[in-house]
């Protein structure tokens, strides 16, 4: 059996929806989505949901800000539930970030968005069951927060349906066709589907499914492990979400009661997305939940609820690869957020809706975020370290 589209969508997270709806907003209303098992399932569905602006590259920093207004704004620019809930956002400094630190929200601010340094005194009145004598300097974000990543990828998908895209699940892509250096169409277990533009976003998959077509990029599987803690409500009734540079972790309130805690520097490479554990480690659990109590005292009085593991995409500078590939025309790659993705979706699917149907992503430049960077060693390495503010 043969279809005919003018473009296909490989992967069925928030990129790939995201994307989606773009190209069925700009016009391309019979676009399909190929997704190998539900809606959200792989990295999408174990995201940590932060809404924040802390980046010290402008590309990121730019798509975030963006990206928030329309998390804001959801239901009236794209129409259903995202969940986004405004608590503010706190980042501390390291002692050897302070420079750094400075630079990047002053980079932050030349782009528009509110951010700023604050005192120890005002960060207390914000957060005043946090320990903060040992923070050289804070940053706060008043209108950050967090959002749900399952349903902003259904709200996604079920608009780009609205508007005539189709969306095939539990039907993996197994091949990309070339034919004369370009795309004409994209092979599942028993179809063709035929078509000149293909969009690979396919997360933790990417490295594998790219090989077959010759493209080789530093994509890995990255495990990472995330925690729910049970405060004493009574004690802690609410907090900001943060990122704590000093202490390797991020967090933010979860429900009514409940703080999720994940971390920046403990990861494993997996060979195989399809098989790894998904659930916390003790070791992990214990040691995160040392981390977290050394800014948030009181959280040592917790309770240990639940807890998961998901998998990031990560690239050696932790952006992602947004571009056309050289030498096939009608392919374009999505992938490679380094556990960054979720906050940056909306206008990860405006600006790649750009490349497909304009040629160039008009709305912010993300040439920095192109796939030859890596032979050409310009990296976008991050001002700290680790990727302790996911």
């Amino acid at each position: 059996m043969t279809t005919n589209t003018d473009a296909v969508v490989i992967g069925g997270g928030v990129m790939g929806c995201s994307i989606l709806y773009n190209l069925a907003v700009r016009g391309v209303k019979n676009a399909i989505l190929l997704e190998r098992d539900l809606l959200g399932s792989g990295s999408t569905g174990r995201s940590s949901g932060a809404v924040r602006m802390h980046y010290s590259n402008e590309v990121h920093a730019r798509m975030a800000w963006e990206s928030l207004r329309i998390f804001q704004n959801f239901d009236e620019i794209v129409g259903g539930e995202c969940g986004f809930t405004q608590t503010g956002y706190l980042v501390f400094s390291g002692d050897d970030d302070v420079d750094a630190f400075h630079s990047n929200v002053a980079m932050q601010q030349s782009v528009g968005i509110q951010t700023g340094i604050i005192s120890r005194s005002d960060a207390q009145e914000i957060a005043p069951q946090f320990y903060l004598d040992d923070c050289p300097a804070i940053a706060y974000e008043p209108l950050s927060g967090h959002a749900d990543s399952s349903a902003t990828s259904s709200s996604y998908a079920a608009k780009a349906r609205q508007l005539g895209a189709s969306i095939r699940l539990q039907t993996p892509a197994t091949s990309i066709q070339v034919s004369k250096g370009k795309v004409t169409g994209v092979k599942t277990g028993d179809e063709v589907i035929e078509t000149s533009t293909a969009v690979v976003a396919t997360g933790p998959w990417s490295r594998r499914f790219l090989l077959q077509h010759g493209i080789d990029l530093p994509f890995e599987a990255t495990r990472h492990e995330v925690i729910h803690l049970k405060r004493p409500v009574d004690l802690i009734p609410h907090h900001p979400g943060g990122g704590d540079i000093a202490n390797m972790v991020y967090f933010r309130p979860e429900g009514t009661d409940l703080t999720l805690v994940g971390n920046g520097n403990i990861e494993q490479v997996v060979e195989d997305p399809e098989v790894f554990a998904q659930r916390p480690t003790q070791s992990f659990i214990q040691e995160v939940w040392s981390r977290i109590a050394r800014r948030i005292p009181l959280l040592e009085e917790a309770e240990f609820s639940t807890g998961y593991a998901g998998l990031y995409t990560s690239t050696p500078d932790s952006h992602p690869v947004m571009d056309k590939v050289d030498g096939i025309e009608g392919l374009y790659i999505c992938t490679g957020f380094s556990g960054h993705g979720f906050k940056l979706s909306p206008m990860v699917g405006i600006l790649m809706s750009e490349l497909v149907l304009d040629g160039l992503a008009k709305t912010i430049d993300i040439s920095p975020l192109r796939m030859s960077r890596f032979k050409e060693g310009e990296l976008n390495m991050p001002a700290y370290g680790f990727r302790v503010l996911v």
